[in-house]
């Protein structure tokens, strides 16, 4: 990932948090910064303030991020997994893995920086 995209995203009220190990906020911070790497790579999840609904309308509000529930592509992908992945799991036994109403996961593709933040920006207006 050429851009921080875990710097990119604002503080509350759109975003909670970035789970993303190369942020010293991170549990994973110490065990990646003991690797050695120079980056941790183009994926990333953040907890949405505002929950289920503030999820659904940014993965369809974004234009150029593809909603998918796969991550592994060239192109820039978005998944909610309370609504994709792990929507048929009770909310308590979803909440307990770590898969919160928020919880929005990003794989970053080849596309142009400017247009992905652009395209993140004016999704998150919506929320």
């Amino acid at each position: 990932m050429s851009f921080p995209f875990h710097n990119f995203f604002p503080t509350p009220p759109k975003v909670e948090h970035v789970y993303y190990p190369a942020l010293e906020s991170s549990p994973q911070f110490e065990t990646f910064s003991k690797m050695g790497l120079k980056g941790a790579g183009g994926v990333l999840a953040f907890e949405l303030c505002g929950g289920l609904e503030a999820g659904k309308v940014l993965c369809e509000s974004v234009q150029l991020i593809h909603l998918a529930v796969s991550l592994g592509s060239v192109e820039s992908l978005i998944e909610h997994p309370a609504t994709t992945t792990h929507s048929m799991l009770a909310q308590d036994v979803r909440e307990a893995a770590g898969v919160t109403d928020g919880l929005v996961r990003l794989a970053v593709g080849v596309e142009n920086v400017e247009d992905l933040v652009r395209d993140l920006e004016n999704a998150l207006s919506n929320v």
